[in-house]
């Protein structure tokens, strides 16, 4: 059953269409905003209402706090600890919500961020046959 993305979603994923074709799908209560299959931001409800969270790296963490970015945390569920790991979103810069061009810039920062994390992790292999693969049905 498809869901259809809430008006939030639908007005962010506008925002973001500089960095190509954007399609929001449910993810983990909130959404993921993805373009070419690679997610560029999320959507997430902190406790203060939709909030857009787009993908950072590393080396831009500066320029995202310089714009008054707050990186993306929530509370583990494991013992209460506030965590961040592995979620490197920051909040999109107030004035880039107000429109596309706003938000241009920072969208191309999401989508780099999103082929430099993926082009970081290792190739997938093939997982070796087993020997109740390899029998032949007679």
């Amino acid at each position: 059953m498809a869901t259809t993305p809430s008006d939030f979603a639908q007005y962010c994923c506008e925002l973001l269409a500089s960095a190509g074709p954007c399609t929001a799908k449910r993810m983990f209560g909130g959404w993921g905003i993805s373009t070419d299959g690679l997610t560029i931001a999320i959507i997430a409800d902190l406790g203060s209402g939709e909030k857009l969270w787009l993908k950072a790296s590393e080396a831009d963490v500066p320029r995202w706090e310089a714009a008054g970015g707050q990186r993306f945390t929530y509370a583990s569920t494991k013992d209460g600890e506030t965590v961040s790991r592995g979620m490197n979103y920051y909040s999109a810069p107030e004035d880039a919500m107000d429109a596309p061009h706003a938000m241009a810039p920072w969208a191309r920062l999401a989508l780099q961020a999103a082929v430099a994390a993926k082009a970081s992790k290792p190739a997938k292999t093939p997982k070796p046959a087993t020997a109740a693969s390899k029998k032949v049905k007679k």
